[in-house]
């Protein structure tokens, strides 16, 4: 599918963090998003709701609809019909909890006392017509130091109409907004945010390899949910359809997984979210999903692997030789295979320990995905990508789609793809950086030609043409290495052992015109130091 064209947007970076500024003094950073994202998921439910309704009573007054009466009584049943709301995503919200009430009493000296009742009334709602989504929206603003003044405040800020979904239609404005202030609080959090927050560019990069069209999407660790949220905005880019896919994830933090499911409701995705230790308690044991995206915590040590069963399903082999208590990263692995469909594919972050770990827990299993064909590619990522963690980190690419025969995918299971990115990015601070577009379409262009058939123009099934590319292996890039490279490597999966070095441009100067050259100057430079020395010691002679 071709992509849509970028539309111009709306810049409102400035007045989000002037919202945020609101609290500073009363709350801790790290404790922002507590108060700011509940306020906008509520402006984003109201707004929604105001437009339907107002929808509906033009439809109602409308002589060419098929809703037109002018029986009062009948437009006040389809006003007030819940259905009427539910076929459109939304939901009669209750007066005192819509946006306009709080913005028209946001200078009552009650403030606090109405936002957190609007919650419980929202979440009320909510829950009615849909359980999964009761218990998001908490009483927080009562007991907390924020004043009246800093809470009208920031009712004020957040009324702007450059944040008004209403306002602006087509500009996805208060999804942006959310993922505005989740990035700017995983900065403020430092090491803390690790827990909810994966940068937009890495989660591009996962999504964009795998090419999430259709079919069930999945993350164990899925934090505030902006894998499901890119996979989405990676099929709007192509046209394509989020009825198309279904969501399933799983999070081990109550108010992180609150973080989520709004983050999808304001998205208007369907979703399964649960919560619980994914490595102990995996909520979707019979689960197959098309694509798995995931960036698990790293190098999680003392776990309890004694607490899985001796016959856990997701294992490849007895306990004690396919765990260990001091790394869990590989049980991650094991994870995310157990729930592969059969054509399935997972794009996973990971730490570079990973790749060459001689642990006996951890290489057994390294071992057994090189030996069973389970791995796919292996991407170094260059430093200073997270803003939460300094530790070095690389991706795999699992796949049980390895055999080519899906027509689109060629035959590769005696092949690992080896690409080396270390040298890529762009430095956006001192602290942090970031791939670029061009850094991107690099990796998934290299990653898709290898993979893909390479005289296929035509991908029916989605009527998309796409322009045939060549492989190749580039030196300090990407290596295509068999498997038997990889054995010969004792199994050690780092892309600069395969890559090798960049090559060196020729600047077509013979070899010996270049010695002459060097030889000049080295002697040039002998000579100046000898000169200099000889200064020295007549200055020594003075004293």
């Amino acid at each position: 599918m071709p992509k849509k064209q970028a539309k111009a947007d709306i810049n409102f970076e400035k007045e989000l963090w002037k919202a945020a500024n609101e609290l500073r003094g009363a709350v801790a950073e790290n404790q922002y998003k507590d108060y700011v994202l509940p306020l906008i998921f509520l402006k984003h439910i109201s707004e929604r709701y105001e437009v339907r309704r107002e929808t509906l009573k033009n439809m109602l007054n409308d002589t060419s609809s098929d809703y037109y009466t002018e029986d009062i009584e009948e437009q006040n049943y389809v006003l007030e019909d819940p259905d009427e709301y539910l076929s459109k995503n939304t939901y009669i919200i209750p007066e005192k909890a819509t946006w306009q009430y709080l913005q028209d009493n946001a200078e009552q000296d009650d403030i606090k006392v109405l936002v957190d009742d609007a919650f419980d009334l929202l979440d009320e709602t909510l829950g009615s017509y849909r359980p999964d989504l009761k218990g998001i929206l908490p009483r927080i603003f009562v007991k907390s130091q924020l004043t009246a003044k800093q809470v009208a405040g920031l009712i004020n800020l957040l009324a702007n109409p450059k944040l008004s979904e209403k306002e602006n239609p087509d500009s996805d404005i208060l999804g942006r907004v959310y993922e505005y202030y989740i990035g700017k609080f995983a900065i403020a959090e430092g090491s803390g945010a690790g827990q909810f927050f994966t940068p937009g560019s890495i989660v591009r990069l996962l999504v964009e390899m795998i090419e999430p069209y259709e079919g069930k999407i999945f993350d164990a660790a899925c934090g505030s949910g902006g894998m499901f949220v890119q996979s989405l905005k990676f099929l709007q880019a192509h046209n394509g359809d989020k009825k198309n896919i279904s969501i399933y994830g799983q999070e081990r933090y109550d108010g992180t997984l609150r973080l989520c499911k709004m983050n999808l409701a304001l998205r208007d995705l369907s979703f399964d979210v649960r919560l619980g230790d994914s490595l102990l308690q995996d909520k979707f044991p019979d689960l197959k999903a098309d694509f798995i995206i995931v960036n698990p915590p790293f190098n999680v040590s003392q776990w309890h692997p004694e607490d899985l069963p001796e016959n856990d399903p997701r294992l490849f082999g007895p306990k004690d030789e396919f765990t260990t208590d001091g790394n869990a990263n590989y049980m991650w692995m094991q994870t995310f295979w157990s729930h592969l469909s059969d054509t399935g594919t997972a794009s996973v972050v990971m730490a570079n320990g990973a790749m060459t770990s001689n642990n006996k827990g951890e290489k057994n299993v390294r071992q057994h995905m090189v030996d069973h064909s389970m791995v796919d590619c292996i991407v170094r990522l260059p430093d200073k990508l997270f803003l939460t963690t300094g530790i070095p980190a690389c991706i795999f690419i699992l796949s049980k789609n390895r055999d080519g025969n899906d027509g689109i995918h060629r035959e590769r299971s005696n092949e690992i793809l080896f690409i080396d990115t270390s040298k890529m990015g762009t430095m956006e601070s001192r602290k942090l950086r970031v791939f670029t577009d061009d850094d991107i379409d690099k990796v998934t262009e290299t990653y898709h030609a290898w993979r893909n058939i390479s005289d296929s123009l035509l991908r029916a099934e989605r009527s998309e043409v796409k322009q045939s590319v060549s492989y190749e292996n580039i030196p300090g890039f990407c290596y295509s290495a068999t498997i038997e490279e990889v054995q010969k490597q004792d199994y050690k999966l780092t892309p600069g052992i395969y890559v090798g070095t960049e090559a060196i441009q020729d600047d077509g100067i013979p070899f010996e015109e270049k010695m002459e050259i060097l030889q000049a100057q080295l002697q040039e430079q002998f000579a100046k130091g000898n000169e200099l020395q000889q200064r020295i010691l007549d200055n020594f002679d003075k004293f």
